[in-house]
Formats: structure tokens, sequence, C-alpha cells
């Protein structure tokens, strides 16, 4: 067992490189944080946010992670010099959650707002806004990048084309806003965690596929 100290607020979220040899961690410090996982060294300490960082997620070939901040931006790293090489501006509200598509080409980010942002991550290019009437708290790709699915504070899940931004499917079971949601490596289920201390698993599958969705909950 490790644990890694070095930040000196609140550490808001955490997130594996795909190669498993380092956990990022963002905080309340304004900092990011990258960690050897065998050593529980610490090998970078990254700079530029200026209110709270929420949320950290690694791409899939772990030479860049984001991070979303209080201060209304996204801001993406290249883990191999180190620096900043995007801003992305866009949201009126604090960035919560953030999530890279498989093949790490767009990078989705929910608000406060309350929308969901698409964005091509070498060119930070807005390629897909979803707007929403209530808040928006967690958001994650499918496995193979064509579907979006998104936690909403409505009590629901909606799961999108990533593509065109068309609604395919709403899950509704929760009694409280949805926080977070998460895919099954082969895409055909779907889990979220709910402020009614629950945990749902969902047939995430298309209708064309499944006749209607249904939730196990734990």
């Amino acid at each position: 067992m490790l644990t890694l100290k070095g930040h000196n607020q609140c550490v808001s979220s955490v997130a594996f490189s795909g190669d498993g040899k380092r956990p990022a961690s963002a905080s309340w410090d304004q900092t990011v944080k990258v960690w050897d996982a065998d050593s529980g060294q610490e090998m970078l300490t990254l700079r530029g946010h200026t209110h709270a960082v929420w949320s950290v997620a690694f791409s899939p070939d772990a030479k860049r992670f984001a991070s979303a901040n209080w201060d209304r931006t996204v801001k993406v790293w290249d883990t191999t010099v180190a620096q900043e090489s995007l801003t992305l501006k866009g949201h009126s509200n604090p960035v919560w959650s953030l999530a890279f598509s498989p093949d790490g080409t767009r990078l989705a980010s929910v608000s406060r707002d309350p929308r969901v942002k698409v964005r091509d991550t070498t060119s930070g290019q807005e390629l897909l806004t979803l707007g929403y009437r209530g808040g928006v708290y967690g958001v994650g790709f499918s496995p193979d990048g064509r579907r979006l699915a998104r936690a909403v504070d409505d009590r629901t899940v909606k799961l999108w084309d990533a593509t065109s931004g068309r609604e395919m499917l709403t899950l509704k079971g929760h009694s409280a806003p949805v926080l977070s949601v998460a895919f099954s490596p082969d895409g055909k289920r779907l889990a979220s965690a709910s402020e009614d201390k629950t945990v749902k698993v969902w047939d995430a599958r298309p209708r064309s596929q499944a006749n209607a969705p249904d939730a196990r909950t734990r």
C-alpha cells in the first residue's frame, strides 16, 4: 500500500494512466500531480489553474491528460514535456467532469452550465455541444466511442450519439440526482451512481439490440 502526500488541500479526483504506471491527482490547491505507482514518488506538479481543480483524466495512450477547473476552463497537458498544450474555454460555470474518447481524439467535459462539450484534443475545436435544463455531473464515452453517457440531476442517465448529438436512450430509476456514469468494457452495460445511495447497472445496448433498458441495483 502507498500513501501519496504532497497536496496541501482537498484531493478531488484521481485517475490512472492506461499502462497502470502513473496515477494523477487533482486538488483544490490548484495543482495536478503525477506519481510513480510503484515507488509513490511525485513525478510532476503542474500549475496553471487559478481555482480548485475538480477532475482529471488520462488519454488512452497516457501521453496527455486533462484537468477540469472551477475557473470554467479545461486544460490538456503533455506529460512527455510536462507542459500545458491546450486551454479550452466555453463553459460558463465550473467544469465537473471529463472523459477522453477511446481513440484519444475527443474530450468531453460537463459543467454546471449545464452543457456537455466535445472537443478535438489536438486543435481544441468544439465538435459538439449538448444542452440540458438541469445540472450535468458526469460523462463517459462507450468503448467504441460512438455513444456518450451523461449523469443528470433530474435523476436520469441519458445516452447520446457522440457524433450527431442525437439522444438515444433515457434511463430512469434513480430517486435522486445521478453523479457519475461508467460503461462496461464491452459497452453493453452502464453503471450509474446517485445521491439516492445506490449504484444501478443498466442494459445500455441500443433499442435495436435490446427491447428496453432495465437496471439492477446494488
